[in-house]
């Protein structure tokens, strides 16, 4: 056997412990990786069982409660007979007539409100000039109870359907307007950097930065004037210019003492908010994929 042999032999020799050591940390690496997406699944699954089991035993609770009287049926009837209450309603259409125009003033009114408090908001956090003349006023109108400035509205335009979707209107647009400066002034410095060295001024900087940057606070200002929007068009409904939607079913039947109908009128509120606050946290993982993850 030749030197150069006897060098080759020895080293195809030591690479085996090695390649055997490389593979044994690359099954351990799947190994591992497996495990936790199994973990993932597991906690994935039971977080699901969690959120439908506990409404059912607290509902469930409820009901007993009301039916051996722990609870005085009166004021807390049971569920069952609440939802036998929204099936007569829903099948006589009084329900539907009550629910219509409470989405109709959300949705007009808390779409017109959260698109211009979107554009005026991310206007202002871009604009210097712009936020030293508005960021003003703004500051001074927001803190305004909303309700307040119900009869006021209701004095110009009458007890029509456009006070309401004003009220609704204002109150998502101080929201939005707050959420969208917040977003862009909380961009990194150094992303805008990034923008103006590759070229980006103008509208495509403030497409290509400023908007995508701004995007989570906006969703997550969504969220919260979706909420604050159903409180306050519930609240207008309560008063006596509306004989139609959801607040005015809820202040009539304690009015007539039908509890069985104001808890209906609470449930569909609250169905109804949480499935726009639903649509707008897919509307969020579907417009920015890059927060799909959190």
């Amino acid at each position: 056997m030749s030197a150069s042999q006897e060098q080759v032999a020895p080293r195809s020799q030591e690479a085996g412990p090695d390649d055997a050591t490389t593979a044994r940390r690359d099954e351990r690496t799947l190994e591992a990786a497996r495990r936790q997406r199994q973990r993932a699944r597991a906690l994935a699954t039971r977080d699901l069982v969690l959120s439908i089991a506990a409404p059912i035993l607290l509902v469930a609770l409820w009901e007993v409660c009301a039916r051996v009287q722990i609870i005085d049926p009166r004021f807390f009837p049971p569920p069952s007979q609440i939802v036998t209450a929204g099936f007569e309603m829903a099948r006589s259409g009084e329900l539907w007539m009550h629910t219509g125009p409470t989405l109709m003033r959300l949705l007009v009114g808390g779409g017109l409100g959260a698109i211009c408090g979107i554009a005026v908001g991310l206007l202002m956090g871009s604009s210097r000039a712009l936020n030293a003349a508005l960021g003003p006023l703004f500051s001074a109108l927001y803190p305004l109870p909303k309700i307040a400035i119900f009869p006021i509205l209701l004095m110009i335009f009458g007890p029509t359907e456009l006070p309401k979707m004003i009220a609704v209107f204002i109150t998502t647009f101080f929201v939005m307007q707050i959420a969208a400066v917040s977003g862009v002034w909380a961009i990194d410095k150094k992303l805008l950097e990034a923008g103006t060295a590759y070229g980006a001024t103008g509208f495509d900087r403030f497409r290509f930065v400023v908007l995508p940057g701004a995007m989570p606070f906006v969703f997550s200002g969504l969220r919260t004037a979706t909420g604050t929007a159903v409180v306050v068009v519930t609240a207008v409904e309560f008063t006596g210019a509306s004989t139609t939607g959801l607040g005015y079913l809820i202040w009539n039947s304690w009015q007539l003492f039908l509890p069985e109908k104001l808890y209906v009128g609470l449930v569909v509120i609250g169905i109804i908010g949480a499935v726009l606050t639903s649509l707008i946290v897919h509307s969020e993982k579907l417009l920015l994929p890059w927060r799909r993850s959190r």
